[in-house]
């Protein structure tokens, strides 16, 4: 029997889902008016009465303060049957609500088969735009499931039972044409070269290979797992590149050989020396395909994935922090301007930060930095970042395999969400990707996850394996490859536990369900681990054995599915050659204006997306949970304030503090994509250096998010980019520990095509000896010295001055590491020395944005002069000094006199004395003041007005 639990908000209690829902309809551009009910609920399943249910839901599913309830069964007749409508997820998706009311009722002791969450809405609007409401607003069809009226279904369909069938992919006899398609039709995402690499391969084996086969070696040689353009062949200005990485990133690291690098580029994450007991690991990684198609769910499994993998580097390193940065296109964009098949970028944004806020929250991880940026080219490909810190005891960096471990698994089912999420991920987006790759999204499940961590902590205190890895893109088929690839494996395939029956041996083998680990076990230390499991709840099942073969063999029920040789798999992939070239846009000088009133133009920076307060996605995440964050992401007098970077202490007892910070700037990569990499590599070190970290102890990490890289232009830019990350590693000492690209980030529609802006994302992770040192941005008192340290030069390419006064040309921003590294060490040690009151780095909007937020942040107002500013000759105008983007900068709230230690301290570089801190004078409210060059005021405005223009854009 199959009965519908209506959950429905109480009489006389507001139902802020209905007016949320109404009020995104219209913001969907979907003429109202409009009235909306909105109820949650289950279907459930098995032998039980309306009686049953009744006091289930009374006793654990219904909150009867605030909810009432209604049972019905399936099949249902609404009495309106156009104004309802039914949201549940699709068979076999991932449904986190309803694996939990499952739990609680069968723990209560009733006879339950299967339950599934399920929303109702009852709408009233416009009949001619309810299909339009629906796909806009109530359900993503990529993971959901609408029942407009009546829920006409009589059970909950999770799946039939597999019928065994060996299928093989008739490869040796096809065509290019044939290849080529097979490819496509397959998602399998493998170039025509790869496929007849793989033709040869088989042909010389004289048979034709299994879907499994041919499966893993398309999940092995994706672009997102084996990074082949970067690692690949490109011809570049007249020279050969033969790695890219290699011979940019990987090398910089090699020759500043630090003595505090643990793991670098080897592990799930990159490892550095922490203190005489403990090492740190820091792991970013994207998600921008899935969230694409499913933001929440996309950025969920997001921010899952990456969570184990700081749990899977080494032997397991505790996850004690998480970062996220987005990139969407405008949240106000008109909606007719949104192509087919593409998420409003608003939906798009609040079902990302849902996505990373819930799994996040639900682990007990404190989500402490991240940033927002936004960019027309990130309509139909948002970028979502996500970052992972864990800790782990000294000699737990390393890893190993040995012939006769036991292949084990351990958390989570499979399913067949997230078919496909390796290769779908290597390709471009078009209309269709919705319908055709709805299978590549995962759902998350947090709690579960939660279990696990749990115990990969324990168990690897008590030495129970050897070796751990995720289950990231490509499933059991990347991390038993990889676990595997020195030696070989045997894997039964028919061991794995399933969410529902019905999947093939092709789809456990590859399915990237969410929340399973694979571990290499020593036979003798199977039992107590599964013990360990038992007890905490977790599945553990073993899959097979590592043995020295050099082959992988996948077995079902006894039948030899798949055998592949190890050396094929790791290294048959044919070399990626392709040609790269750059032609920089051409010069075209801003004229600056004469000295004029500049607070409009302020006005308008603070209100710009990339700089406005970002409060409301920060209050969704519990950034102080494990009570380790002693800097956090909201800073100032009333803790709204932008941070700089933020400082927890991995270690109970110890004030040793990591120094957590970003940088990005798409804006400068349309421009000049070397000089985009060197300002957001600098922004990320001086975030870091702004509150308090030793420059000469911060590690970076990558993230190149670019567009189809075969198109020489575009991979010419990825070049230029790659080969800052090299110099400026190199200048400031800042090695790259780990990292991740995402190319192909193009969405096609009607034969066009729609690029992201060249976008990299520089993490850092640094350290402060002592974390009580640590300062913030926001001015502390009236009455202090407001100190500008750095040059300003005339940059404007790509500066948000020059998008709000609708102009173009100029220079991106120019790093001197010299300088810079000059600039970062005698900050530090100054913070140290306990001078600085207030720091605050000068990015976006220059001088102008700086000192508005650290006084309204503070609560402190300002009155400075541009006239000691130190700059350039061609930048001596009062635009340039307010406005200009010039990196290596700082802006310094000090005690009268800490000046003359402080000049001392920064003898031979550019430092500037501005002015005072004040409060409002005879009882007028505090502002900020700034007088040009001529002495006449530049900006004079109310900390008020500075800070509502601030708040207004994302007061959701």
């Amino acid at each position: 029997m199959l009965w519908h639990l209506e959950i429905r908000t109480a009489p006389n209690h507001p139902d802020s889902t209905g007016r949320r829902l109404a009020q995104e309809a219209v913001e969907s551009g979907l003429p109202g008016p409009w009235r909306a009910t909105a109820g949650r609920g289950f279907l459930v399943e098995g032998n039980l009465s309306a009686t049953d249910l009744e006091e289930a839901a009374r006793r654990v599913l219904v909150d009867p303060v605030v909810e009432a309830f209604h049972v019905r069964p399936c099949p249902s007749v609404e009495d309106d049957a156009g104004t309802v409508v039914h949201v549940t997820p699709k068979p076999g998706v991932t449904d986190p609500e309803g694996e939990s009311a499952l739990g609680l009722l069968r723990d209560l002791g009733y006879a339950v088969d299967g339950a599934r969450s399920i929303r109702t809405y009852r709408i009233e609007g416009p009949a001619d735009q309810l299909p339009r409401l629906i796909q806009r607003v109530l359900a993503n069809d990529a993971v959901e499931q609408v029942f407009r009226g009546s829920l006409r279904i009589d059970r909950l369909g999770e799946g039939q039972a597999y019928n065994f069938e060996l299928i093989t992919v008739p490869i040796r006899a096809m065509d290019d044409a044939a290849l080529v398609r097979t490819s496509k039709d397959g998602q399998l995402s493998l170039s025509l070269a790869e496929m007849r690499t793989i033709q040869g391969h088989f042909a010389e084996l004289g048979r034709d290979p299994t879907d499994a086969e041919l499966e893993t070696l398309a999940q092995t040689w994706s672009e997102h797992c084996s990074h082949k353009t970067l690692k690949g062949r490109i011809e570049f200005e007249g020279r050969t590149i033969q790695n890219l990485l290699k011979e940019t990133i990987f090398a910089a690291t090699q020759k500043l050989s630090l003595d505090w690098l643990v793991s670098v580029f080897s592990d799930n994450a990159g490892v550095v020396r922490f203190d005489d007991e403990y090492d740190v690991c820091f792991k970013v990684e994207t998600h921008n395909h899935p969230s694409a198609i499913d933001p929440y769910g996309g950025a969920n499994t997001g921010i899952g994935g990456v969570i184990r993998d700081a749990l899977g580097t080494g032997l397991g390193a505790k996850p004690i922090c998480n970062t996220d940065v987005f990139c969407v296109a405008a949240p106000d964009l008109p909606p007719d301007q949104v192509p087919a098949g593409v998420l409003h970028p608003k939906r798009v944004l609040k079902g990302i930060v849902a996505g990373v806020r819930d799994y996040g929250n639900r682990m007990g991880i404190p989500t402490v930095n991240g940033a927002l940026a936004v960019d027309p080219g990130y309509l139909a490909n948002p970028l979502v970042f996500c970052g992972t810190v864990g800790v782990l005891p000294r000699g737990k960096a390393f890893k190993s395999v040995e012939a006769g471990d036991r292949i084990v698994a351990i958390g989570g089912r499979t399913g067949r969400d997230g078919i496909h999420g390796a290769t779908f991920s290597s390709v471009e987006l078009t209309s269709q990707s919705e319908s055709i790759s709805g299978g590549s999204v995962q759902i998350g499940n947090a709690i579960t996850e939660k279990m696990v961590l749990d115990v990969i902590v324990q168990a690897r205190d008590r030495a129970l394996f050897r070796s751990v890895t995720d289950c990231g893109a490509g499933g059991f088929s990347s991390a038993v490859g990889e676990m595997g690839a020195e030696l070989g494996a045997v894997v039964d395939l028919e061991n794995a536990p399933l969410k529902y029956q019905g999947l093939s041996y092709t789809e456990i083998w590859i399915s990237e369900a969410q929340e399973r680990m694979v571990l290499a076990v020593p036979p003798e230390s199977w039992p107590e681990l599964r013990d360990l499991c038992a007890l905490e709840g977790v599945e553990a099942t073993d899959l097979g054995e590592f043995v020295a073969t050099g082959r992988l063999t996948l077995r079902y029920h006894d039948k030899v599915v798949g055998d592949l040789s190890m050396d094929f798999l790791h290294e048959g992939r044919p070399l990626v050659v392709r040609s790269a070239s750059f032609t920089p846009p051409p010069e075209r000088p801003i004229e600056l204006p004469e000295s004029q009133d500049f607070t409009a133009d302020l006005l308008a920076i603070l209100g710009h997306w990339d700089v406005c307060s970002k409060e409301w996605i920060v209050r969704q995440y519990d950034h102080e949970v494990q009570a380790r964050t002693v800097v956090k992401p909201l800073v100032g007098v009333r803790e709204d304030g932008p941070g700089d970077a933020s400082v927890i202490l991995p270690v109970a007892g110890s004030n040793r503090g990591l120094v957590i910070s970003c940088g990005i700037n798409p804006r400068y990569g349309k421009i000049d994509p070397y000089a985009m990499a060197a300002c957001v590599i600098d922004e990320a070190i001086r975030n870091c250096v702004a509150v308090g970290a030793d420059p000469r102890r911060i590690a970076l990490l990558d993230n190149f998010c670019w567009g189809n890289t075969e198109r020489p232009e575009t991979l010419g830019s990825l070049v230029l980019a790659a080969q800052a990350c090299h110099d400026l590693a190199m200048a400031y000492k800042t090695p790259f520990i780990s990292g991740k690209d995402s190319l192909y980030n193009e969405y096609t529609h009607d034969g066009k095509s729609l690029a992201i802006p060249p976008t990299l994302l520089i993490s850092a992770i640094g350290q402060t000896p002592d974390a009580s040192r640590c300062v913030t941005m926001d001015f502390k008192r009236a009455g202090n010295l407001v100190v500008v340290v750095g040059s300003t030069r005339r940059e404007f390419g790509g500066s948000l001055w020059s998008e709000v006064r609708g102009v173009e040309g100029g220079a991106a921003p120019a790093v001197d590491p010299a300088l810079g590294s000059a600039l970062f060490q005698a900050l530090f040690t100054a913070i140290q020395r306990g001078l600085v009151r207030s720091c605050h780095d000068l990015s976006e909007g220059g001088l102008a944005v700086a000192l508005a937020e650290m006084a309204f942040a503070g609560g402190v107002g300002a009155e400075v002069s541009l006239r000691d500013v130190p700059c350039d000759d061609d930048a001596a105008v009062d635009a340039a000094l307010l406005f200009s983007e010039s990196p290596s900068r700082f802006l310094l709230e000090i005690e009268p006199d800490c000046y003359g230690a402080l000049a001392d301290l920064f003898g031979g570089l550019p430092l500037g004395r501005l002015g005072e801190t004040r409060d409002g004078a005879d009882g007028e409210p505090a502002r900020l003041t700034i007088t040009g060059l001529d002495g006449s005021p530049v900006v004079d405005s109310t900390l008020s007005a500075l800070e509502e223009a601030w708040r207004r854009p994302l007061r959701w």
